[in-house]
Order: C-alpha cells, then structure tokens, then sequence
C-alpha cells in the first residue's frame, strides 16, 4: 500500500511541474502563495492568542492554514463557528 501512495505522490509531483514549465507561469505566483500562508498563520495565531473568540482555541497545522489561505478571514470566522458549535 506504501509502494502505490508514495507511487501516486511522485506521479502527481511530476505533473504539477510538468504544467507549471508548460503554462510558463514564473515565480510569481510562490510569492504569493507563500504571503497567504503567512496571512493565514497570523489570522490564526491573533484569533487564538487575543482570546477575541472568547477563548477558542485553534491548532495552526496545515489544514487550518490551508483553510484560511484559500478562504482568507471568512475561513477564520468558519473555523471558529466550527469549534464553538461542534466542540462547544
């Protein structure tokens, strides 16, 4: 099962760099994301260390982070929503 997981992620790996030389995209688009990443991780870190939640704690780990990079705030105000209403 190791052998067809770590097969499909080198697979997957060779096409992301396969488009990203095809599309000619640059270098922009890291800065970019990689702003977001730090956005996320500091909208998270305020969010758990201010208490402005009224104490809700939320663990920066990459699904997290990834939530808020993609949502942006919204997805900080839907994480806490979810903690308070299934962990409450």
């Amino acid at each position: 099962m190791k052998i067809i997981a770590t097969g499909i992620l080198i697979l997957s790996a060779v096409l992301l760099v396969a488009v990203l030389f095809k599309k000619r995209l640059g270098w922009g688009w890291l800065g970019l994301f990689g702003s977001h990443l730090i956005l996320a991780a500091l909208g998270l870190y305020i969010v758990d260390f201010t208490q402005l939640a009224g104490g809700v704690y939320i663990p920066l780990n990459p699904a997290t982070i990834g939530t808020v990079s993609v949502l942006g705030l919204p997805g900080v105000a839907m994480l806490v929503g979810l903690k308070i209403t299934l962990f409450g």
